[in-house]
């Protein structure tokens, strides 16, 4: 075999695979169509629901004597030390190699949600936490740093980013997502994809498509999204992640769409994905996702069933263990139940793969090439940096912040003192560890009480937890109280405990019915507002929560998203003066906690009228956020020009820093189209500048507007740009318009295709 054509590197690849698929007999090509989850439970325990149910019985031994398509989480599922885990997935691989006839290691993937997920390795913020800091190239740094980390440990893919779009915040899975636009999750997610495969880690896009529109708010519940949604909502942050970011997998979605399963629909993961995007990588079921097509959808009588349909719609890898694409595959393909053809073109597509990794070279080996550090300074230090840029000041209506250094401090709430509060659903210690309840976090996670009391040292700083994050006991209540009321200022640190199915109030599983705080919170904080004692609220959540009960109530208001190890130094920060908020809403805080779904993408219909009298309007926008300095937009340049269907124009404005402090300011531009052939959201985001300004600094900032950033799906499923009348608004958010160019659109209606501009282009310059 050494010296056969596809084992000759210099050999194009296509040519490679063709000769070694002509040299594999079927049990070899379907064995590159599966995983295999070693390790992990099957006594119904373990990391995923249905596992045990959902995971046939296999020998191990005797499986990779036909080779091995992927091997899964083998840091992720058990705590294991970075360095002997390396150590155990090389010795895995050189068994693989050895066992089959032509040594052709398992791609080995990882969850890399919010960053690796292993014992030991970085927690950095989560998605929602890169939406609020509208910075791509800190998250393109962001996904450098995790690829490098997978890399060193023998990792080949990870399961991120995740680009569904928040349609109903009580969904479990907000605090994954990177907001409630298409545009900011198209756009920091091509950023992620970017930065993880310029470590050559094979980045995987999820949830395709449609798993956020899913009705209720339930994790895994049908998707009622209309054609026109699913087209101008959903699917464009696939698009700009695989035509920008150069992704090389999706994962297809648990959903069904209008009574059609994603794992099933070949319009989706052929027709759309391949023939009209492009798409060249490979598609992997979510887990146990194509056994559900037989459990759950309902659509196939048997397993074997259940893999024909899959198949054939597109997916080429079944995670994350063997079920149906081993034995009862074979057999219906020796049936002739299912045609060779469908196993050839998904075996085709991984060995492409398999060699563009490198895994098909004579020389390659799984040994670590040096020593392990998942937990690096630079890592910490930019977990830190994404943690300080995510943080929102909701509101400071009278200056209670920056905190006086001297202050006598009242810290109450359930999330202040647990190191957990910081971290999301897919970090390792509330993914894995609270199954290992004996182990070590991995990790120092400073809690925000901690890093408060280093942050200021003179301060008198006290503590109460008041209550439980979910608990309905009270008890707790009177000693919160009481430290309240010895205080100058309460510091009401609130918000989500992540977990995993029904184990936390926010993550996979953990949908809720509305949008009240969890447990006996807005109780609590009813006791600490009415002891007239000013009250700090801080927020560290997975999800939006409605504040409208305590508006004009609150001495200030400041949101995290789960920010990571570093989360509590960075809020600290933030009370204390040192760091100056910056970070943005990525998505709407309601007034009311009823009412949803709700995002700010709405037609006029869905706004405030008097149609009704339910008023859906946030009490904070979307994009919305404040800071300790200010800043000035001013010389706006912006004229009622004509321009043709396929034209562009420039509009700009100069940020200035007037305040006595550097600080940053988002720039939003946002489109609105006052008459089209169908409704269309009032405003909608199509381009953001942030800007990093020292006090009295000005930089001019211009975007270049094309019209394909107007175009939308029309009654016929074409994706057009009508002539007619446009509104480009610069804004502070989407309720916050301060300048305004109106254009006229001129010629023709414009069909476009697959090759569409996706972005706004931005241009920043100084001024003198």
């Amino acid at each position: 075999m050494t010296t056969a054509p596809w084992r000759d590197p210099a050999q194009p690849a296509a040519a490679r695979v063709d000769d070694l698929l002509s040299r594999m007999t079927l049990e070899e090509k379907t064995a590159q169509l599966y995983g295999v989850w070693v390790g992990a439970a099957t006594d119904g325990d373990g990391v995923a629901p249905l596992q045990s149910e959902m995971t046939a019985a296999y020998d191990w031994d005797e499986l990779i004597t036909h080779g091995l398509g992927q091997l899964t989480r083998s840091f992720g599922t058990a705590p294991v030390d970075p360095a002997l885990g390396a150590q155990a997935l090389a010795r895995a691989q050189r068994r693989i190699t050895e066992a089959g006839r032509f040594g052709i290691p398992a791609v080995a993937h990882e969850e890399c949600l919010a960053g690796f997920t292993a014992w030991g390795a970085t927690a950095y913020p989560v998605p929602l936490a890169w939406g609020a800091g509208f910075d791509p190239e800190l998250v393109e740094e962001l996904g450098r740093h995790i690829g490098r980390d997978l890399r060193s440990a023998g990792v080949h893919q990870g399961l991120a980013p995740v680009l569904d779009v928040v349609r109903d915040p009580r969904w479990g899975r907000v605090e994954e997502t990177i907001g409630e636009d298409p545009y900011l999750v198209g756009t920091v997610g091509a950023a992620y994809v970017r930065g993880l495969e310029s470590a050559g880690v094979v980045a995987t896009l999820k949830h395709f498509a449609g798993y956020a529109s899913s009705a209720g708010a339930r994790n895994l519940a049908p998707v009622r999204a209309g054609v026109r949604e699913f087209a101008d909502v959903t699917l464009p942050p696939f698009e700009m992640a695989l035509r920008e970011g150069g992704a090389r997998s999706v994962m297809a979605a648990y959903t069904d769409t209008d009574g059609v399963p994603a794992s099933a629909d070949p319009l989706l993961l052929t027709e759309l994905l391949r023939e009209s995007w492009g798409f060249t990588g490979t598609v992997v079921a979510d887990y146990f996702g194509i056994g559900f097509l037989e459990t759950l959808h309902r659509v196939a009588g048997s397993p074997a069933e259940a893999a024909h349909a899959a198949l054939a719609a597109g997916i080429d890898v079944e995670l994350p263990t063997l079920k149906c694409y081993g034995k009862p595959l074979l057999e219906a393909v020796r049936a002739g139940e299912v045609p060779q053809s469908l196993i050839d073109r998904a075996a085709r597509r991984v060995l492409l793969q398999k060699c563009e990794l490198g895994l098909l070279d004579e020389g390659w080996t799984p040994e670590p090439t040096g020593p392990i550090d998942l937990d690096s300074t630079a890592n910490r230090a930019l977990a830190r940096r994404l943690a300080e840029q995510s943080v929102v000041l909701l509101d400071n209506p009278d200056g209670a912040l920056p905190l006086a250094p001297d202050a006598r401090i009242a810290v109450v709430g359930p999330r202040a003192a647990d190191a957990l509060a910081m971290l999301g659903c897919y970090s390792f210690p509330s993914h894995v560890l609270t199954r290992h309840p004996d182990v070590p976090m991995g990790i120092d996670i400073p809690t925000l009480l901690d890093a408060l009391r280093d942050e200021l040292p003179d301060a008198k700083v006290s503590f109460a937890e008041g209550c439980d994050t979910s608990d309905p006991d009270t008890s707790g209540f009177d000693e919160a109280v009481a430290r309240t009321a010895e205080a100058d200022v309460c510091v009401a640190v609130l918000g989500d405990r992540a977990g995993l199915f029904g184990r936390g109030t926010s993550g996979e599983g953990c949908d809720v019915t509305d949008l009240r705080l969890p447990g006996v919170q807005a109780e609590l904080l009813d006791a600490l507002t009415a002891t007239g004692v000013p009250v700090v609220l801080v927020l560290l959540t997975g999800r939006p929560y409605a504040l409208g009960r305590w508006d004009g109530r609150l001495a200030a208001v400041v949101q995290a998203f789960f920010p990571g190890e570093e989360g509590g130094p960075a809020v600290a920060g933030v009370l204390s003066g040192r760091v100056n908020p910056s970070g943005r809403l990525p998505v709407s805080v309601p007034r009311v906690p009823g009412g949803q779904p709700w995002t700010y993408l709405q037609p006029p219909l869905g706004l405030a009228g008097d149609v009704s009298n339910l008023d859906p309007t946030p009490l904070y926008p979307f994009g919305h956020g404040r800071s300790y300095t200010a800043f000035v937009w001013e010389d706006f340049a912006g004229t009622e020009p004509e321009i043709g269907t396929d034209g562009s124009y420039d509009v700009s404005l100069t940020v200035r820093n007037t305040g006595d402090r550097e600080g940053a300011d988002v720039v939003q531009l946002y489109l609105h189209d006052p008459v089209a052939t169908v409704t269309r959201p009032d405003v909608r985001l199509i381009g953001y500048q942030r800007v990093r300004l020292a006090p009295g600094e000005a930089r001019r900032v211009t975007f270049r507007f094309h019209t394909d950033l107007s175009a939308f799906t029309d009654r016929s499923g074409r994706r057009v740009v009508e002539p007619g009348a446009l509104e480009l608004r610069l804004a502070a958010s989407a309720a916050e318009a301060r300048h305004t160019a109106r254009l006229t659109l001129t010629g023709p209606v414009r069909e476009l295709g697959p090759d569409r501009r996706l972005r706004c282009e931005t241009e920043l310059s100084p001024v003198s």
